[in-house]
């Protein structure tokens, strides 16, 4: 490799997680680090949107393996998801945690047990698997990164939001308790937070709103590979959309 592709492909040989990857921010983002050089295992329920998302990766010269996942039902899957890329792949760099769910927006004595369980299972406990399974291999990267997708709805709680909140916040603090942890190791561990974007989980929340007036996921992705990057030397902060 050139020294000019060398700065055009800064992930070159890298191997990339991205939950969520099916639309949206998590779509987004695959797209970037594959244009970046990443080799992107994509996971999220729907398998048809993976394999459109997969096609577009492969058009664009990058490379994709998919991993259909339901966060909620195939909690033994997630938690074999680090060994079994370390097994086929020999490494994992980079962790993007995209996922998430809105669930309802209800006042907190009208949450259904159903529903609380669908919110822990994807928003607060996928992301404890996540990082059990991923520490191993992210640990002992040259340069592992691990991105969480996070809400201003979890340090500052808003009525009708709790469902969401919670477990977004409880999210925030794991993050951070792992970023603590790693704080000696070559590891960096940030929280992304991309504010208002055109999503299915916003317009779920905001169904009258012009998702044209939003801001678009393609614009929040480049921000989010950017702490993906093996130069990047934040670790534990909290990153906003537009702030750096």
């Amino acid at each position: 490799m050139t020294a000019t592709e060398g700065a055009l492909r800064p992930l070159e040989g890298s191997v990339a997680l991205i939950t969520g990857a099916s639309r949206g921010i998590g779509a987004a983002t695959a797209l970037e680090l594959a244009r970046l050089g990443a080799h992107c295992v994509l996971t999220a329920r729907t398998q048809g949107a993976l394999e459109e998302l997969d096609d577009r990766i492969r058009a664009a010269g990058g490379q994709a393996t998919l991993f259909p996942l339901d966060l909620v039902k195939d909690g033994e899957k997630l938690d074999l998801l680090g060994p079994s890329i370390l097994n086929r792949f020999g490494r994992l760099d980079i962790l993007v945690h995209a996922a998430g769910l809105l669930a309802k927006l209800t006042p907190v004595a009208h949450i259904m047990p159903r529903d609380w369980q669908e919110a822990v299972a994807v928003n607060l406990s996928a992301t404890w698997r996540l990082i059990r399974t991923c520490d191993p291999p992210l640990r002992a990267a040259a340069a592992g990164r691990a991105v969480v997708l996070t809400d201003a709805v979890a340090a500052a709680p808003r009525a009708y939001w709790g469902l969401y909140g919670f477990g977004k916040a409880g999210q925030l603090h794991l993050a951070l308790a792992w970023a603590a942890e790693t704080a000696n190791t070559r590891l960096r561990v940030n929280l992304f937070d991309p504010g208002s974007v055109a999503t299915q989980l916003r317009a779920t929340a905001m169904p009258g709103e012009n998702p044209a007036g939003l801001t678009q996921p393609a614009e929040v992705a480049p921000g989010i590979a950017a702490l993906c990057l093996p130069g990047e030397a934040r670790h534990g902060a909290v990153v906003s959309h537009g702030r750096g």
